[in-house]
C-alpha cells in the first residue's frame, strides 16, 4: 500500500490558486488543473487516468470503485473503496481532514473526506463499513490522516462546538486565542478507535498555519491539496 500527500508547489496555476491546485471546482483554469493532476500523478509514479476523484459534498455516501470514471458522471460521494490493484483513490482538501485507509492483507483500500459535516454524518465509519464488506478487518486497517486545519485553529460558534462534542466528545477544542473550536482529526481518530482501528497516524501539518499548503480558512479563494492511496498494480 502507498500513500502520498501534495503541497501547493510545483504546478502551473496562477494566483490565488498558485501553484499545484488539484481542485476542479474552485474557479481555476481547467487546463491548469489537468496539467497539475498530471504532474502530481507523475511525481508519485501514478497513471493520471487511474486516479479516482470524488464529487465531494460533505456527506456520508461511499462508493465502491472497480475502474476509473472515464466518461461516466462522477457521483456525489465523500468516501470511496476498492480492491482493484493500481487504482488510486484521491481526496481533495483545503482544511478538511483526508482519511486514507488500508488493509494490506485483504488488498482493500479506502479514502474519505472528513470536514465537520462529514465527521458528524459518519463518513469515516461508513467508509470502514464499506471496506469490511469487501473483506477488510478493522484490526488490520492502517489509517493515515493527512494535512488539515488543527483543533487550535478551527474556530466555530459555541453552539457548533457543543453540537459536535455532544456526538464526539474528543472533537471539543479551543483555539490558541481562547475561542470555541472543533478538532476534526481528534474526532476522526476517536471514531476509528471505536471501530477497532488501532494503527493511526496524523499529519503534524496544520493547513491554516502552513504557507506550503492551501487553506480555505486562511485565504477563502484558494486551491485544493490531494491525498492519494493505492496498491501496487503488480
Amino acid at each position: 500500500m502507498y500513500v502520498a500527500f501534495t503541497d501547493r508547489w510545483g504546478g502551473v496555476s496562477r494566483p490565488p490558486f498558485d501553484e499545484l491546485n488539484l481542485g476542479g471546482a474552485v474557479g481555476d483554469d481547467p487546463e491548469a488543473v489537468r496539467e497539475n493532476r498530471r504532474r502530481a500523478a507523475e511525481k508519485t509514479g501514478l497513471d493520471p487516468d487511474r486516479v479516482v476523484w470524488m464529487n465531494q459534498v460533505h456527506g456520508n455516501d461511499v462508493a465502491e470503485i472497480t475502474a476509473p470514471w472515464k466518461d461516466r458522471e462522477v457521483p456525489r460521494t465523500d468516501g470511496v473503496v476498492t480492491r482493484e490493484p493500481g487504482l488510486a483513490l484521491a481526496v481533495l482538501t483545503a482544511d478538511c481532514t483526508p482519511v486514507l485507509l488500508a488493509d494490506a492483507d485483504a488488498g482493500v483500500i479506502g479514502a474519505a473526506h472528513a470536514g465537520r459535516p462529514g465527521l458528524l454524518a459518519g463518513v469515516v465509519p461508513a467508509t470502514v463499513a464499506a471496506m469490511r464488506a469487501l473483506g477488510a478487518d478493522p484490526a488490520r486497517i492502517t489509517a493515515h490522516l493527512g494535512p488539515a486545519v488543527c483543533g487550535a485553529c478551527y474556530e466555530v460558534p459555541e453552539a457548533m462546538r457543543a453540537e459536535a462534542a455532544a456526538q464526539i466528545p474528543e472533537s471539543y477544542a479551543t483555539t490558541t486565542w481562547g475561542t470555541p473550536a472543533i478538532d476534526i482529526g481528534a474526532g476522526v481518530t476517536a471514531q476509528l478507535t471505536a471501530l477497532g482501528v488501532a494503527r493511526i497516524t496524523n499529519s503534524p501539518v496544520c493547513t491554516r498555519e502552513s504557507a506550503d499548503h492551501f487553506s480555505y480558512r486562511r485565504d477563502k479563494t484558494t486551491g485544493r491539496l490531494a491525498s492519494y492511496i493505492w496498491t501496487d498494480p503488480r
